[in-house]
C-alpha cells in the first residue's frame, strides 16, 4: 500500500475464486492498462456488471487522512472487510498514512484487539450486519473500539440504539468506490467534501476523494463531469445532516405510495428471526408493484409471513408492510453490505 500511495504500481486485489467471478472482475479492472499510484478497485457489481474504478494516489491518501481526523486522530485498525473491495482497502490506507498497524481479524476478535499496541485509538470497519452478529455473540468487543465505522447500507436507529446502549461509538459512513469509501460521517461531509442535490433530490458530491475514471474497453472515462460525480442516491438535508432516502432504482411506486426498499431493508435489519433480509418489488396487477422481503432465517428460528408483516406494521407506514415472504440459504451480497436486487428479485418470482 505504502508504494502505491507513493506512486508505485497501482493495487489490484481480486479474490481466487470462484474463477469465473475472478475473470469476470479482471475483464473489470483491466490490469494490462498500467496506472501508477494508487487503486485500480472493481465496484460491487449490484447489477452483476462490476466496473473497474481508478483511485489515484492522491485522493487515496487525502481520503484516509481525512476519516482518520475526524475520527479523532490516527489510530490502529481492525481489518474485518475484504480487500477486494473499497472498503477493506481504505482501512489498510487509513492505518498506512497515520503509521499504525492494522491487523486482520480471523474468527477472533478479542486477539485481534489485543495485538494493537496501547496508547493508540482504536478503529475498526463494519457492515451493519457485522455490528448485528457482534451485538448478538460477543456484546463486548465493539465498545474496546474508540469508533466503529458502519458502512456498505444503512445502518437504522434500532440497531444504533442497541449498540449504543452497549457503550458502543458508531459511526454511519456514507460514500462508495467512486469517492474512496465513506466521505460523509454521520450525514456530514468530511472538511472539503461537497453535496448537493438536483430538483429530484439526486446526490451529487465533489472533492478531492474523487477517482479519476472508469475503466472502458477501449479507453478510461472521467467519473466526475466538472467537478461533480452524480450518485444514484437520493436525499434531503434534516438539521445540517444528509439523511439518505434510498437509490434512484430502489423505490417502488405501490398503490400509488412511493416506497424505498432501501429504508425496508433497514427496518428489517432489527428483526430477531432474520438474520440478513432484503426487499424486492415486484410487478402486480392490483398494487402496481408488491414488496417481497427475501430473507435467511436466523438459525434456530422460524420466520413467518405474518411476523415480518406485524413488525413492519409497528415501524412503517402500510405501503412498507411486505405481502410475500421467500426464505433462502443465502443472499449472496455482491460487496460488504451490498444487495444484488435482480438477483433476488428472480428468486422471489421462482417463489410465487
Amino acid at each position: 500500500m505504502q508504494r502505491a500511495l507513493d506512486g508505485g504500481p497501482a493495487i489490484t486485489v481480486l479474490p481466487a475464486s470462484p474463477p469465473r467471478w475472478r475473470d469476470t472482475l479482471i475483464k473489470a479492472v483491466r490490469p494490462e492498462r498500467r496506472v501508477d499510484g494508487g487503486m485500480v478497485v472493481p465496484t460491487s457489481g449490484s447489477t452483476g456488471h462490476p466496473v473497474g474504478v481508478v483511485l489515484g494516489s492522491d485522493a487515496v491518501r487525502w481520503a484516509a487522512e481525512a476519516v482518520n481526523e475526524r475520527l479523532g486522530g490516527p489510530g490502529s485498525w481492525v481489518l474485518a472487510l475484504p480487500l477486494t473491495h473499497v472498503a477493506g482497502l481504505m482501512v489498510l490506507a487509513r492505518a498506512v498514512v497515520g503509521s499504525h498497524p492494522v491487523v486482520a481479524v480471523g474468527e477472533d476478535w478479542s486477539r485481534a484487539l489485543d495485538e494493537l499496541p496501547g496508547g493508540n485509538p482504536r478503529y475498526t470497519s463494519l457492515v451493519p450486519t457485522q455490528v448485528r452478529r457482534l451485538l448478538e455473540e460477543q456484546p463486548d468487543v465493539l465498545a474496546r473500539f474508540d469508533a466503529v465505522l458502519v458502512g456498505g447500507t444503512a445502518l437504522g436507529q434500532p440497531l444504533r440504539a442497541r449498540a449504543q446502549a452497549r457503550g458502543v461509538r458508531l459511526v454511519e459512513s456514507y460514500g462508495m468506490t467512486e469517492t474512496c469509501g465513506g466521505c460523509l460521517h454521520d450525514g456530514v461531509p468530511l472538511p472539503g467534501v461537497d453535496v448537493r442535490l438536483d430538483g429530484t433530490g439526486r446526490v451529487a458530491l465533489a472533492g478531492p476523494m474523487l477517482a479519476s475514471a472508469y475503466r472502458r474497453a477501449d479507453a478510461d472515462e472521467p467519473v466526475a463531469t466538472d467537478g461533480w460525480f452524480t450518485t444514484s442516491d437520493i436525499g434531503g438535508w434534516h438539521e445540517g445532516r444528509l439523511q439518505l432516502y434510498g437509490r434512484v432504482d430502489d423505490v417502488v411506486a405501490t398503490g400509488g405510495v412511493s416506497v424505498s426498499l432501501s429504508a425496508v431493508d433497514a427496518l428489517l435489519a432489527a428483526h430477531p428471526d432474520l438474520a440478513d433480509a432484503a426487499a424486492v418489488g415486484l410487478p402486480d396487477a392490483e398494487w402496481g408493484t408488491e414488496v417481497v422481503v427475501v430473507a435467511v432465517p436466523t438459525p434456530g428460528r422460524d420466520p413467518t409471513l405474518a411476523s415480518v408483516r406485524s413488525f413492519m406494521a409497528e415501524r412503517a407506514e402500510p405501503a412498507y408492510v411486505p405481502r410475500r415472504l421467500v426464505l433462502v440459504d443465502d443472499l449472496a451480497r455482491p460487496g460488504p453490505g451490498k444487495v444484488n436486487r435482480h438477483r433476488l428479485a428472480t428468486l422471489a418470482e421462482g417463489g410465487r
